[in-house]
């Protein structure tokens, strides 16, 4: 494709220089990749400055460059006020503007933006719709698993994985929206026929500094002409504030409050929930869902309300909502054969961990025992308030690592102790996180619940910058056939 055809769609193109007629072949971000006939962008990112690589890019093939400062090679370039954002246009271009043919579906929100995706693509295909899915746990049409690495992937990996998903017949997507992906650009230009806003709370605080900067992200997700049809949690604090800015259609969901959408005779056990969802328009719907916490009860909630925007019947709500039996490392229960009950759960904010240790400890029958962590590199005020939640809601703690990153983790565990020591909460320190579950598995008795937070159903330990195979269900699985002998 032409380089000059890319550019059409670009709202901020300042100037350009050189043949912008070259041909396109490939849409390149990394400087190192070999690439014919590649167009570079030269992001600026926190650390790195893409610029400079630009003569390395050309180098390996690129014929055009997306710039914001004019680059001394000897190549086309357009120069934009942001690049990031022309990336997202620039890639629609060039995947032949598949998100065109596809019904979108965004799920935003600090919590239970997994979940609830999940929930809302089961109801789309109850529906008789072909789906696909993008989000924290990996990228699917219908139930084949495409590769993905982050919650909202770049412009270039979302507009190829769109593309294959049109091409293989799907007509709704069920997308996670992360406020990074907001900041960044990288749903520039994508229309989303609805989306909802499930709730707000501290998380992400190394990259936003501020809870109030992290809330105009999400708001902005919501107001910039994106989406189309919004629904809102109006049991959170956050939407009212939206609601009073928005000016697209929207309904309301919850629990509490008077919302368009609620939920009445909540029933939560061990085994699901149950409860009776009133929908707008339509007469009492009965749920019982093989998901449990009042948590699950609101993500039904965002779904039922993103599908009644579509015009989807009460018929497929209720199997969609009913068929799901898992959701990947969310309150998971493992398959162990023991005494004793093993969850994963990807909890990894104050909020998020507080709300499943909650949930768990109405059906827990003898002691909680909770394995936590957190993140390096990422929110430092939260790993205090973290132990303090698990010490005063375990009735044990092993605090251990996460994806540690770049950071010592012995200083993270230190200061999840800071935490941990306000309360009377009995604990140890394991910092090898196999070590810390076998220790967890090695402690349960009848009646336990162990809880392994934080990495939910990742595959692997970020440490120095190397991320190494590490998947708590395999880990269990091997730790339990030694343990047996």
């Amino acid at each position: 494709m032409l380089f000059s055809e890319l550019l059409k769609d670009v709202p901020t193109i300042l100037e350009t220089r050189g043949d912008t007629g070259v041909e396109i072949a490939s849409l390149v971000t990394n400087s190192r990749d070999e690439a014919q006939n590649g167009l570079f962008f030269c992001i600026r990112g926190m650390r790195f400055d893409a610029h400079a690589f630009a003569p390395q890019a050309v180098e390996n093939g690129c014929v055009a460059l997306v710039v914001e400062d004019f680059v001394d090679v000897p190549v086309a370039q357009a120069r934009v006020e942001n690049v990031r954002s022309a990336m997202a246009y620039i890639a629609s271009a060039f995947y032949g503007h598949p998100e065109r043919s596809l019904r979108m579906l965004g799920v935003c929100g600090t919590k239970g933006k997994t979940t609830t995706s999940f929930l809302l693509k089961a109801i789309l295909e109850a529906a008789g719709y072909k789906t696909g899915l993008i989000g924290t746990t990996g990228n699917l049409i219908g139930d084949k698993h495409l590769p993905s690495n982050m919650t909202t992937p770049d412009p270039v990996d979302l507009h190829r994985c769109l593309r294959q998903m049109a091409d293989e017949g799907v007509t709704a997507v069920s997308m996670e929206v992360s406020a990074h992906a907001v900041d960044m650009h990288r749903l520039d230009g994508v229309p989303f026929e609805a989306a909802c806003f499930t709730n707000l709370s501290q998380d992400h605080l190394d990259y936003f500094y501020t809870m109030e900067n992290y809330f105009q992200t999400k708001k902005r997700f919501f107001l910039e002409g994106a989406v189309k049809n919004a629904a809102l949690n109006a049991d959170d604090e956050y939407s009212e504030r939206i609601q009073k800015e928005i000016r697209i259609p929207y309904i309301t969901y919850g629990i509490s409050a008077n919302a368009d959408v609620f939920a009445r005779d909540i029933e939560i056990s061990e085994t699901g929930v149950s409860f009776s969802i009133l929908l707008r328009g339509l007469e009492n719907v009965t749920i019982r869902m093989r998901l449990t916490g009042m948590f699950n009860v609101y993500n039904a909630l965002a779904a039922a309300s993103l599908a009644m925007i579509l015009g989807i019947d009460k018929a497929a709500i209720k199997a969609g909502l009913e068929s799901v039996k898992a959701v990947p490392g969310r309150v998971e229960m493992l398959d162990t054969n023991t005494p004793y009950r093993v969850i994963l759960d990807y909890a990894h904010s104050p909020d998020a961990l507080e709300n499943v240790l909650s949930t768990v400890r109405a059906f827990t029958r003898n002691r909680l025992i909770v394995l936590v962590g957190c993140g390096g590199d990422r929110d430092h005020a939260k790993r205090p308030i973290m132990g303090e939640i698990v010490g005063r809601l375990a009735d044990f703690s092993i605090l251990t690592s996460d994806n540690p990153r770049t950071e010592d983790p012995n200083v993270i565990l230190r200061s999840i102790e800071l935490g941990m020591k306000r309360t009377k909460g009995r604990y140890v320190v394991i910092e090898n996180r196999r070590e810390a579950i076998r220790y967890a598995l090695e402690m349960g008795r009848e009646g336990d619940v162990i809880i392994l937070a934080g990495k939910g159903n990742e595959t692997y330990q970020d440490i120095m910058g190397v991320k190494r195979p590490f998947d708590e269900k395999v880990v269990v699985r091997e730790l339990l056939a030694q343990m047996r002998g």
